[in-house]
Formats: C-alpha cells, sequence, structure tokens
C-alpha cells in the first residue's frame, strides 16, 4: 500500500508494512524534474489508496503557505493537478491570462504572470499522485516538446518508483519542503567577507536578504535605522511580523507576487507619524534582495492602522480566505455546501469533523456531517425542538457562537452531552447568519482539547459567515429544484399503459440549465374505438412552459377520448392554445394507432419528423406534410397522412433536444438518430431507449429537454 503520512515512526515497522521508503524519494523526483526544466517551484501529490483526496506530500522552490487551499485537493476540483488526473494527460496554463481564463480560483487567490504544468503521475492500472511545476511570467506561452518529454519521462519514472514500493509494500511517506539555498559560490573569493560587510554598511540606503520564507537573514544597519527597528530584533523574523507598521497583507501580498512572477516589486509604506520609505524587492530562485531608502512624502492614507506588537500566526491565510470564498461562491446544493466545508475548510483550520445544522418548524435540523466515525452521534439531535438545552439548539435559536476547549467545559454547561459522547475533545459551535437572520449552525469538532483564541474565533465566525450565505443559497436551489421535479412528475405520465398490438417505453430528460423542468411532453391515450400517441414541446423549459404543456396534454387527451380525427385534435388543440393567451408555442406530433390493420394515420405541427425502422431494419425519415406550430394562426389546418405499422415496425418519436446541439447539423443527427435506430432496433425496447438517449443521459450539461416514445408493432 502507498500511504502518506506526515508524522515519524512510533515504533518498529509491522509485518504489515515494511520500513518506509529510506531515501527522499519525492524530493529527488521533483527538484530533478524542475532542474530538467527550469521551472522556480512545484510539488507532488500523493492519491491514497481508496480515496478522492490529492493530499500533498512535498513542495520546492516556493513556501508551502503559498499553495495552502490547494494542500488537500478533491479529484473533482476544477484544479489543474485534479485535472491532470481526470484526463490523464498534461495540463498547461501558459500565463496570467490563461489561469483567470480556465481556473478562476486559483487566479484569484495568485494574480500574478506565472505559467503552469501539471501531470498525473500514474502506471496502466493506477494513478499514484500528480505533479505541478510553475515557471515565471516570462516563459514563452507554450510548453516546449523537450519541457513537455522531460515532464512525462520523468512523471513516468516516479510512478514506477511508486508501483514498487506498493509492490514491495513499503509506505511512501510526505517528505520535508525544499526551501534552503546552497552556499553561494565564489562570493568569499571575491569580495572576501569582512570587505562585504564593510562595504554593504557604507551605503546610505538599507538591505536586507529575506529567505524564500521572508525571515530576514541579513540587514544592514541604515536597514534598522530606516525601519526603526534595531537589526537583532530583524534576523530570523519575517519583515511585516516584526516591523509593525508593515503588518498588513498588502505588503506581505508583494513579497508573494515577487517570488511567484521572479520580476522586481516596488511599494511605499508610511512609518508613523509622517515618513514614508520606499521598498524594491529584486527576487531569485533562492529569496529576495530588498532595497529601503525614503520616499517623497504621498498623499495616499496607509492600507491600514498600523498594530503595535508582533503578529498572531493567522489560522487562515488571506490567500485561503480568497480561495474559499471563490469555491463556497460556485456551490449549487447543499450536498456541495458540506462536501467543500468538509474538504476544504475544516482541514484548513484543524477541525476532525463538522455538522451543519438548520432550522425547520422550531426543530432542529441535520443537514450533513462528516468525519464522525458513528452517523448516529450526529443524526441522534434532527428534530430536536430548538429550546432543548443543547450547544446546537442553542446556537441556531439565538445565532451565538459558543466555544468549548475541553469536554469538561462543554459538560460544565450542558451535563446532558455526557449521554450522548461523540468521541471529540473541543468544539466550536458557529451560527450561519445570512440576511441578519439564522439559518443553521456550523459545528466543528477537534480531536485534542483546543484552545480558542481571540483571533480564531473572530476567524471561525467570518468563515461561517462566508458558509452561511452559501447553505442559504444551497437550501433554496435544492427547494426549487425539488419543485421542478414535483410538478414534471405530476405533469407527465406516471406509466404508459399497456395496449393490444403494440409496445410502447419513453424516456424523459430535463435541461441541466434554469429549474431542470421543461415543456416536453408525451402522452399514449388507450382510447376505443383506436388508441393515439402523442408528443410534443412547448416554448422554453421553466413553470411556465410545464404548465402550458400541461393543459396541451390535458386538450390532446379530451379531445381523443370523444372521438375527434387526428386533424380536427390538432385544429382544436390549437385553437386553445390560442383562447388561452399564452405567448408561448408548441409543436406536437399525434398519431391515431391501428395496429390490427397494420397503420397509423399521423398529424404534424411543426414537429420534427419521426423516424420508422422496418422489420428488415431499413429506416425511414417521415418528413410528411403538416401545419404550422401549435398557438400562432387559429385558421391553420393540419393534414394527415397514413403510415406503416406492420408487425416488427418501429416509431421513434423524439422532440428536438434528442438532435439539436451547437454546432452540428439538423439533418445529420437525424440520420445519426436513424442510423442508431437501425442498428439496435431488434434489441428490446427498454434496452433501445436507453441506447438512443444514453449520449445525453451522461452529457454534463443539456442545453433543452429530451423526450422520446418509443412504439413497436406487434403481432
Amino acid at each position: 500500500m502507498v500511504a502518506v503520512s506526515d508524522g515519524q515512526e512510533s515504533g518498529p515497522p509491522s509485518a504489515a508494512v515494511r520500513a518506509p521508503v529510506g531515501r527522499p524519494l519525492l524530493s529527488l523526483a521533483l527538484t530533478s524534474m524542475m532542474d530538467a526544466v527550469g521551472a522556480h517551484s512545484g510539488a507532488v501529490y500523493l492519491l491514497p489508496v481508496g480515496e478522492q483526496m490529492l493530499q500533498m506530500a512535498v513542495t520546492a522552490g516556493l513556501p508551502r503557505s503559498f499553495a495552502a487551499p490547494w494542500e488537500r485537493v478533491g479529484l473533482s476540483a476544477p484544479i489543474p493537478v485534479a485535472e491532470a488526473v481526470r484526463e490523464r494527460r498534461l495540463i498547461w496554463v501558459g500565463g496570467e491570462e490563461d489561469m483567470a481564463r480556465r481556473y478562476p480560483r486559483i487566479a484569484v487567490v495568485l494574480p500574478y504572470p506565472f505559467a503552469l504544468a501539471a501531470l498525473p503521475v500514474a502506471s496502466g492500472s493506477r494513478v499514484y499522485g500528480a505533479v505541478y511545476v510553475t515557471w515565471p511570467g516570462s516563459h514563452p506561452p507554450e510548453l516546449s516538446e523537450r519541457e513537455r518529454e522531460a515532464l512525462t519521462s520523468a512523471c513516468d519514472r516516479l510512478a514506477a518508483r511508486l508501483e514498487r514500493a506498493a509492490a514491495e509494500n513499503r509506505t511512501v511517506r510526505a517528505e520535508h519542503d525544499l526551501l534552503d539555498a546552497g552556499p553561494l559560490a565564489g562570493v568569499s573569493d571575491t569580495l572576501g567577507t569582512v570587505e562585504a560587510a564593510r562595504m554593504v554598511a557604507r551605503l546610505p540606503y538599507g538591505l536586507c536578504s529575506l529567505d524564500l520564507s521572508g525571515r530576514v537573514g541579513f540587514a544592514n544597519g541604515a536597514a534598522g535605522e530606516l525601519l526603526g527597528v534595531p537589526v537583532s530584533r530583524l534576523l530570523g523574523t519575517q519583515l511585516w511580523a516584526s516591523v509593525a507598521y508593515l503588518n498588513d497583507p498588502v505588503y506581505e501580498e508583494r513579497y508573494r507576487a515577487a517570488l511567484i512572477s521572479q520580476d522586481p516589486v516596488s511599494f511605499v509604506a508610511l512609518r508613523p507619524p509622517s515618513d514614508w520609505l520606499s521598498f524594491r524587492l529584486y527576487p531569485s530562485t533562492t529569496g529576495l534582495s530588498v532595497r529601503i531608502s525614503r520616499a517623497r512624502a504621498v498623499s495616499e492614507s496607509s492600507p491600514s492602522d498600523a498594530r503595535s506588537g508582533d503578529a498572531p500566526t493567522r489560522l487562515v491565510s488571506m490567500s485561503q480566505a480568497l480561495s474559499m470564498a471563490g469555491a463556497l461562491t460556485e456551490t449549487v446544493s447543499v450536498h456541495d455546501v458540506v462536501k467543500l466545508v468538509a474538504d476544504e475548510i475544516a482541514p484548513a483550520v484543524g477541525s476532525k469533523a463538522l455538522a451543519l445544522l438548520g432550522a425547520r418548524a422550531g426543530r432542529l435540523h441535520v443537514v450533513g456531517h462528516h468525519g464522525y466515525s458513528d452517523p448516529h452521534a450526529v443524526e441522534r439531535f434532527d428534530r430536536i425542538p430548538l429550546s432543548a438545552p443543547l450547544p446546537g439548539a442553542r446556537t441556531v435559536a439565538h445565532g451565538v457562537p459558543a466555544f468549548f476547549e475541553s469536554r469538561q467545559q462543554l459538560e460544565h454547561l450542558y451535563p446532558a452531552r455526557h449521554l450522548t459522547p461523540d468521541g471529540f475533545a473541543a468544539w466550536a459551535y458557529l451560527p450561519l447568519i445570512a440576511s441578519g437572520r439564522p439559518v443553521g449552525a456550523c459545528v466543528l469538532a477537534y480531536a485534542e482539547p483546543h484552545r480558542f483564541s481571540t483571533h480564531e474565533r473572530a476567524v471561525l465566525t467570518s468563515l461561517a459567515g462566508l458558509i452561511a450565505q452559501a447553505l442559504d443559497r444551497a437550501q433554496l436551489y435544492d427547494a426549487k429544484h425539488q419543485l421542478a421535479h414535483g410538478l414534471q412528475a405530476a405533469l407527465l405520465p406516471h406509466s404508459l399503459p399497456a395496449l393490444p398490438g403494440i409496445g410502447a417505453t419513453a424516456r424523459y430528460l430535463p435541461a441541466t440549465r434554469g429549474m431542470e423542468i421543461g415543456g416536453d411532453f408525451y402522452d399514449l391515450v388507450p382510447s376505443r374505438p383506436l388508441p393515439a400517441a402523442v408528443i410534443g414541446d412547448v416554448q422554453g423549459h421553466n413553470v411556465t412552459a410545464a404548465g402550458l404543456m400541461g393543459q396541451i396534454r390535458t386538450a390532446v387527451r379530451a379531445y381523443t377520448t370523444v372521438g375527434q380525427e387526428p386533424a380536427e385534435v390538432m385544429r382544436s388543440t390549437n385553437r386553445l392554445l390560442i383562447d388561452l393567451g399564452s405567448e408561448l408555442f408548441a409543436s406536437c406530433l399525434y398519431l391515431r394507432l391501428d395496429p390490427a390493420s397494420g397503420r397509423a394515420v399521423m398529424a404534424r405541427a411543426g414537429h420534427p419528423p419521426p423516424l420508422l425502422r422496418r422489420a428488415d431494419g431499413q429506416v425511414r425519415v417521415l418528413d410528411l406534410a403538416g401545419g404550422p406550430l401549435l398557438g400562432i394562426d387559429g385558421s391553420a389546418t393540419y393534414p394527415t397522412t397514413e403510415v406503416e405499422l406492420t408487425p416488427g415496425c418501429v416509431l421513434a418519436l423524439y422532440t428536438d433536444g434528442l438532435i439539436e446541439a451547437p454546432g452540428v447539423d439538423i439533418e445529420e443527427a437525424v440520420a445519426g438518430l436513424g442510423r442508431r435506430l437501425g442498428e439496435r432496433g431488434d434489441r428490446p425496447l427498454e434496452e433501445l431507449a436507453d441506447d438512443l438517449v444514453g449520449p445525453y443521459a451522461t452529457a454534463g450539461e443539456r442545453i433543452d429537454d429530451v423526450a422520446l416514445l418509443l412504439l413497436r408493432a406487434q403481432t
């Protein structure tokens, strides 16, 4: 088994798991890959067995914090490494504009000029992980064949090594990130360390050297004087942590921009009360050189008020917050929200489990949960009154956060909780408030006792606000989705009646846009003396179209039942549609079936022509005479035509969603549908229907509804 672990072994390996891989396999593979193509940063992800989540195992060239939002990446995420695994191919992003167009979630967090390549690490039978490498924005917009070959070969070699490790039952662990720069050869020989220090000390402006993590490795005396901080306090610290007025995300963002783009970056900052300083950052793959000088006074105020004291450790970086906010805006359903919070937000704040709670009719409602070994530990609270003396109910009812740093704290305030242990040791109960009203609560559970600092409580409460907006929107979508499907189910036949001499089956697929409800309809009317079949399409796919569809279907059924002939059924329905005053039009195809005589009478109102497959396998497009769309001309007539319906014949009635697609010629689409009907028409009707709608059923997006009604004449 290939697994990921960022801890140390607590004892000798068991018989089931031998010693871990002895050398830094991933680090060596990554650095050699970066050297081969001149990349300046990269990372390797591993995919644990049986999981759907890529986990970052090692990074090189840039601090891990730069990629913090993507330390764990779901395989379905719109992220290059996930796409590389899904499609088993190299993904190339040629620059800032390309990134913004294809991967906006990354572009929001890293709006800098850089190029990126992502590749799967896979053998023929298994995916072991993925790799990405990046270049500065100066890289050409296209990846060269040499670079492509070098990256592909390196990933193939890494996959082979991981496959061998798995076969030998050796564990591949996460490794230390590679940020340390090597010695600068030749410096002491050229200048001498003492003379170099003297030269820098004589300069009238400040000089600092920062490593890739932003820590000060050297500063001259002028830098300390200009910054107002002794050099001894600067060394070994991040500049924005030691200098209070630089403790602002705007300045930290400039450091990130320089390292990622590998271009010089400048900014000015106000040293209180009135001294403006100019900073010029010169990046390389080993760190940054910073030049500090006095700047002329500027009229703009500083981006934010300076804070005194050392900067607190950030629970969630600005880049992570931006990534989370962007990801939450992309969620659609409640399931999407729960999955995103579980995959991205909970791990970022150190939580091991979560539950999303809502309220309905004065009772608690468990919306979703993740990470609990026993789901009953959460689900037992479903439908309890909001007045119950429990932290979840109180948080939802009153909209006030609650933090419990240990089990003792929780049980002291809520003694009933000792009867319902969930296996965790600390909890944050966060109210979800949208548009000024509580919509639920987010419960984060921690495996160990956990101290919640003031900063952490503020961050968690802010994140809860983002979650609340997404959850409120998702619940509204789910409610509309359920309404749409309920209405659609009520308007279409629940089943088709059995008719003597006729076998029938139908399929309906809603459009994937809007409310997923449409105006396509079909019906089979067991009238006497002869039954009838009808299929139609009301313009649009929304509630209005669905309501009109229901009226048309009812009218056709009524006119058929009273014995009207096909042409008169169409005329009556057309007049009804005009009398209703609707601005929507409808197409329709109506057949009066007579299997005993082997004939059917067809009337058509602007509808796509049906297909007839004879028993010998020949397919004919019945593009016969018809009338205009229903609802246009009250005096329109609809001529009828007799068509063949001998035993073994199959009639395929369909709506235009089955043949219309962007860039596809309608006649070619009808011909393609006819070929599939001819090749597979001998199959049972259920299988045949699935075959004909198959490409549309699996499509990620359908711009129109699809309805299909198949009729087979039997002996």
